[in-house]
Parts: C-alpha cells; sequence; structure tokens
C-alpha cells in the first residue's frame, strides 16, 4: 500500500523544497515526547504502524523512524513549534531522495496525534501514538 503511494510521488518529490525546519529542540523541548512510541496511523491507502524512538545523546534530541515496509532512518533534525515535536527527515525510495516529517501533537484528551507528510505533503497519514511500556 504505502510502496505504491509512495512510489507515485517520486516525480513529485523532486519537483518539491525540503520541509523548512525551526530552531533544533533541545532535551526540555523534547522531555514529554522522549521514549519508544508506536504511531498507529491511516492515508489514503489504508492503515500502517511506524516505531518511532526519541532520545537525547550527547546534549542533542535525536530519533529513529522505520515499519515493516521501511527500515529504520535516523533522525538529527529535530524542533518544536509551539507544542508539536517536528522530526526532519529523508529516506532512499526507488534511487530517489523523499523527504519525511513526523509530527507529534499533544491533544487536550492527553493522547498524542501523529501525522507524517511524505514528500512535502503529496502523501500523509494522520493517527495516534501511543507510548512503548519499559520492559522491567
Amino acid at each position: 500500500m504505502i510502496r505504491t503511494a509512495l512510489a507515485s510521488t517520486v516525480l513529485i518529490a523532486t519537483l518539491l523544497a525540503p520541509a523548512t525546519v525551526g530552531a533544533q529542540a533541545t532535551a526540555a523541548d523534547a522531555a514529554p515526547f522522549l521514549g519508544d512510541w508506536t504511531l498507529a496511523l491511516q492515508g489514503p491507502n489504508g492503515p500502517a504502524t511506524f516505531n518511532l524512538s526519541v532520545n537525547v545523546e550527547n546534549d542533542k534530541v535525536v530519533g529513529e523512524s522505520g515499519s515493516d515496509a521501511m527500515p529504520v532512518q535516523k533522525i538529527t533534525s529535530i524542533s518544536k513549534t509551539d507544542k508539536t515535536l517536528v522530526l526532519n527527515y529523508s529516506f532512499p525510495w526507488e534511487g530517489n531522495a523523499i523527504d519525511a516529517v513526523v509530527s507529534l501533537m499533544p491533544g487536550t484528551d492527553g493522547k498524542i496525534a501523529a501525522q507524517i507528510d511524505f514528500a512535502g505533503g503529496a502523501y500523509t497519514m494522520t493517527g495516534t501514538a501511543t507510548k512503548k511500556e519499559k520492559e522491567k
């Protein structure tokens, strides 16, 4: 499902500029989002699940994202806008670099909304982020 949608966006992705990135998030900015997450998202071609990790390494907020259909990608461009944590990265898809922007937004009901925009918004998936429990 995702493969078909992403393949159709390759041409569009090469025409779009990368997402605008704000100032790098600090450890304090990212504190509510630190840890391992499962993103349950829905897109035009159906549901997909992504894994996301947000950590602090050497005083810098970093992350990783991946799924069954996509290998794990390192994320080093992480900013915060208002209450939303924004993670920008790109990944190779059929020989082309595809930009992706993951947004985590706290909701009023205590849940975390999640969104991934691929190729400058050419393909968008929305849903929720659930923090994984630490193993004891």
